[in-house]
This record gives structure tokens, C-alpha cells and sequence, in this order.
């Protein structure tokens, strides 16, 4: 075989590599964009604000949390 044809080949091998690495890439980057949706660069959310509350109601609902278990508790311990 000569060199000439030799060389052919080896960069039709390249060029089909190439071709492979950059559907890789274009599924990589488009799953990227699909998962990094909401998000912005340098990690700050975009769109809706996250929700904040105040300690007073967090206890609130913990009060009324702990009291429903309690009623629960009691009325399986009356079943049995």
C-alpha cells in the first residue's frame, strides 16, 4: 500500500471519529440545556422567588403538625 492511500485512509478514519465526538457533544450540550433550565449562569435561579417564612409561622405549623399526630395516635390507640 502506499503512502498516498495510506494517509487517505487514516483521515477518512479521523473525520468519521470527529463526526461521532461531535454528536456527543451536540447530545451533551443539548442535555445541559435541558437539566440547566431555570437556572442562569453562575448558578442563580431565574423566574419565580423562593419562598420565605418566617420563624413564628414555621413554628406555627409544627405546633399544628404535632397536634394532628397526637390525634392520630390517639384515635389508632382507641382501635386497639
Amino acid at each position: 500500500m502506499n503512502i498516498l492511500a495510506a494517509l487517505k485512509q487514516a483521515e477518512a478514519k479521523l473525520k468519521k471519529q470527529a463526526d461521532k465526538v461531535r454528536q456527543q457533544l451536540d447530545a451533551v450540550r443539548a442535555a445541559r440545556k435541558i437539566l440547566g433550565r431555570g437556572v442562569a449562569k453562575g448558578g442563580k435561579r431565574v423566574g419565580k422567588k423562593k419562598r420565605v417564612m418566617s420563624a413564628a409561622t414555621k413554628a406555627k405549623i409544627g405546633r399544628a403538625t404535632k397536634e394532628r399526630w397526637a390525634k392520630f395516635r390517639a384515635a389508632k390507640a382507641k382501635k386497639h
